[in-house]
C-alpha cells in the first residue's frame, strides 16, 4: 500500500500537472470504487466542471479541494497509483503512449478524469481495493474518520512531546503503535521496518518498555526515514509508481524491509520476519533490542 512518502510523491507531481484544471469528463469500469455519493450518475453530475484549487495529503489520503466547497477524496489503498497523461481507448482498455506509462503494472485502468486538450488522471489499481469519494468540504473535515487520523509525522507541530505523549501508556507493540493511524498518520510496513531499524529498536518492544532515549532515537527515525523515501520518490517495491509511470527508488535503499534471509548491513546478522498482530515485520535479531 502507498504509504506518506508514495502519497506525498503523487501529490507533489499532481500540483505541477492538475493545479487549477478543470473536470470536463469521467470515465470508470468499476463503479464500486466509488464510495461516494452512492450513485455513479450523481457523482459524475456533481463532479463535471469542478475546478481543482487546492490539492494536499493527509495521512494516506489524497484531497482535491474543488470549486463550489467539494472535495474529492482518493486512497490508493493496497495497489493503486495515480497517474497523468493521455491514453486512447482501444476496445475495452484504455491505450497509453509509449513510455513508462504503457508499462504494464499502469495498464490496470479503473477510472479517468478527463481535463481539456485531453489531457488525464488516471486511477491503475490491479486489485481494485482504492476508493474515491466526493465530499462537501465541511462535512468531509468534520467526519469521525477524518477527525481520527493522527498527528501528521512531518509537520512542524509534531514535536517530540506529542509524539511522547501520543504513546503514554500503550502497551502495544511499538510496530503496531507506528502503523496505527490514530496516533501519527502516514506509516504502515515498509517505513516502520525502516523506522526500527534505524533507531536499532525491536519491533517485539513494547511502547511502554521504551526509555526517553529510545523514544528519541525512534522519533528521530520518523522523520530522516519519511524524507529520505520522499526525496527518492517513494517505494516501488510492489506496484507504487510516480505519476509519471515510472518508479520511485527507495527499494534500492532499505534495509531489512521484504530482506528476509539476507545479511543485515550493520552486523551481518541474518534479518528475520515474523507476523505482528497479523502485519509482516523485518527485523535483524542482534542489533535491534
Amino acid at each position: 500500500m502507498p504509504e506518506l512518502p508514495e502519497v506525498e510523491t503523487t501529490v507533489r507531481g499532481l500540483r505541477q500537472k492538475v493545479l487549477g484544471r478543470t473536470f470536463i469528463n469521467f470515465w470508470t469500469d468499476s463503479p464500486k470504487i466509488i464510495k461516494k455519493p452512492s450513485s455513479l450518475k450523481k457523482f459524475k453530475k456533481e463532479i463535471k466542471c469542478k475546478k481543482i484549487k487546492k490539492i494536499e495529503r493527509r495521512g494516506k489520503n489524497i484531497l482535491f479541494h474543488l470549486s463550489g466547497n467539494k472535495t474529492l477524496l482518493i486512497h490508493q489503498k493496497i495497489s493503486g497509483h495515480l497517474l497523468f497523461g493521455k491514453w486512447k481507448k482501444k476496445g475495452d482498455s484504455w491505450q497509453a503512449p509509449p513510455g513508462p506509462l504503457a508499462d504494464k503494472i499502469n495498464s490496470f485502468i479503473r477510472v479517468i478524469f478527463v481535463f481539456k486538450n485531453k489531457q488525464m488522471m488516471a486511477l491503475s489499481d490491479l486489485r481494485k481495493f482504492a476508493k474515491v469519494e466526493l465530499w462537501d468540504t465541511i462535512k468531509l473535515l468534520e467526519s469521525d474518520s477524518f477527525r481520527k487520523l493522527g498527528q501528521e509525522p512531518l509537520e512542524r507541530s509534531f514535536t517530540f512531546k506529542k509524539f511522547k505523549q501520543a504513546l503514554a501508556n500503550r502497551k502495544n507493540k511499538i510496530k503496531q503503535a507506528l502503523m496505527n493511524q490514530e496516533i501519527i498518520a502516514g506509516i504502515g510496513n515498509i517505513y516502520s521496518d525502516e523506522i526500527l531499524f534505524k533507531a536499532k529498536i525491536s519491533p517485539l518492544r513494547t511502547v511502554n518498555s521504551l526509555k526517553e532515549k529510545e523514544l528519541r532515537k525512534t522519533y528521530s527515525a520518523i522523520k530522516s526515514i519519511l524524507k529520505q523515501a520522499i526525496k527518492s520518490k517513494g517505494d516501488s517495491f510492489s506496484d507504487y509508481r510516480i505519476i509519471t509511470g515510472e518508479k520511485g527508488e527507495f527499494q534500492e535503499t532499505t534495509k531489512v524491509y521484504q530482506k528476509t534471509g539476507e545479511r543485515c548491513p550493520r552486523c551481518k546478522t541474518i534479518i528475520k520476519r515474523i507476523k505482528i498482530g497479523g502485519r509482516s515485520s523485518h527485523f535483524c535479531p542482534k542489533c535491534q533490542t
